[in-house]
C-alpha cells in the first residue's frame, strides 16, 4: 500500500462522479432497490431494527460489484443488489456486519457520559426527539462524543467487506487492515470527508434555500432538497469503489 498525497481525497470525489455519469439510471434504481430492502427489513418486529445494520457489508458489495461492473464496460442490473448473499465469504460478511452492529451500541451508549442517556433514549425511541429535548440537553455534544468514539471502528471497517469479499481475508486480519490502510491515507480521507461533507451535505441546503427564497416557496425547496440529496447519496456509494482500488489495486472483474 502506497502512502497517498491529499489531494488523491478529492480525486475520488471525482471519479465517484465519473461512474455515476455512466449509468445514472441503473445506479439509481440498485440505489433505490437498497432503501426500500431496508424498510421492508424495519418491519419485521424485534429484530427489523438491527438487520439493516448486520446486513451493510452485504449490500455495500452490491455497489462495488456495480462499479466494477460499470468500469469494465457491463450493465448494471438490480439483480447486483443480492451479490453479497452469493459471495463464498458471506459467513464472514454477516459476521463483521455483527461487528458493525456492537461498535454502534457502544459508541451510542458511550454518548450517555455527556448528556445522562437523551441521545440513547431518543435513538432507541425511547422518549420523542424534538426541538425542547435537544435544547435542554447537551444532546448535540453527545452525538459528537459518539462519532468520535466510533471513528476508529470506522476505519476499521471501511476496507473489510470487500478486502473479505474479494482477498479472502479472515474477519480479523481484515479490520486490521483497513484499520492501517485508512490510518496510512489519512490526509486523503480528511480531503475527502470534507469534500463530501460540503457537496453532500452544505452544498444542497444551500442551493435548494435559495431556489426557495427566490420562488418564496418552503415546499419548493424541500422538493428540490430531496432528490438532490438522494442523488448525490448514490455518487457518494460509487466514490467508495476508487478508495479501494487506489490502495489495494483492481478488484476482481465480474462473472459474464
Amino acid at each position: 500500500m502506497e502512502k497517498l498525497p491529499a489531494s488523491t481525497g478529492w480525486l475520488w470525489v471525482k471519479e465517484g462522479f465519473a461512474l455515476f455519469r455512466k449509468q445514472p439510471a441503473e445506479l439509481s434504481t440498485l440505489f433505490f432497490g437498497y432503501m426500500f430492502l431496508m424498510l421492508a427489513l424495519g418491519i419485521i418486529p424485534v429484530i427489523g431494527q438491527l438487520l439493516p445494520l448486520i446486513l451493510v457489508p452485504l449490500f455495500s458489495m452490491t455497489f462495488m460489484h456495480a462499479c466494477v461492473h460499470i468500469e469494465t464496460g457491463k450493465r448494471v442490473y438490480p439483480n447486483l443488489l443480492l451479490v453479497g448473499f452469493r459471495s463464498p465469504a458471506v459467513r464472514n460478511l454477516i459476521k463483521l456486519g455483527t461487528l458493525y452492529l456492537v461498535a454502534a451500541i457502544i459508541a451510542v451508549g458511550a454518548s450517555s457520559l455527556i448528556d445522562g442517556g437523551v441521545f440513547w433514549q431518543a435513538i432507541t425511541g425511547q422518549i420523542a426527539l424534538d426541538t425542547e429535548t435537544v435544547r435542554d440537553s447537551n444532546m448535540t455534544l453527545a452525538m459528537l462524543f459518539s462519532a468520535a468514539v466510533y471513528t476508529p471502528a470506522a476505519m476499521a471497517f471501511w476496507y473489510a467487506a470487500p478486502l473479505i469479499a474479494w482477498q479472502n481475508m479472515g474477519v480479523g486480519k481484515a479490520i486490521f487492515y483497513s484499520f492501517f490502510a485508512v490510518r496510512r491515507a489519512g490526509k486523503a480521507f480528511l480531503v475527502y470527508g470534507l469534500a463530501w461533507v460540503t457537496i453532500g451535505m452544505i452544498l444542497p441546503v444551500i442551493v435548494s434555500s435559495l431556489i426557495g427564497m427566490l420562488l418564496n416557496s418552503s415546499t419548493a425547496s424541500i422538493f428540490l432538497l430531496l432528490p438532490m440529496s438522494l442523488v448525490l447519496t448514490v455518487i457518494m456509494y460509487c466514490s467508495f469503489y476508487p478508495t479501494y482500488t487506489h490502495l489495494f489495486g483492481p478488484a476482481p472483474e465480474p462473472l459474464p
